[in-house]
């Protein structure tokens, strides 16, 4: 069996709510994308530690804001 990890970043956390969700919302589109279980977890990662660093159970990110955190970009998000 393949195994997958992901370099992780400090990531200020504001609100823990919704992190999980973001992750498996991140995971499926990359599966359901045939990106394949590498870049899955690691949109997933992305998009669950960009979900906690905002106010409130529901991601206000855009898909460019993920794919930035993914390449190692600042986790600030620009508005």
């Amino acid at each position: 069996m393949e195994s997958h990890s992901v370099l992780q970043q400090d990531t200020e956390i504001f609100d823990r709510v919704g992190g999980g969700d973001s992750f498996a919302s991140g995971f499926i589109c990359g599966l359901l994308e045939g990106r394949g279980l590498d870049w899955a977890l690691r949109c997933g990662v992305a998009h669950g530690a960009l979900a906690m660093s905002t106010p409130g159970d529901t991601s206000m990110v855009s898909r460019a804001e993920v794919e930035r955190h993914m390449k190692g970009k600042n986790a600030r998000i620009s508005r």
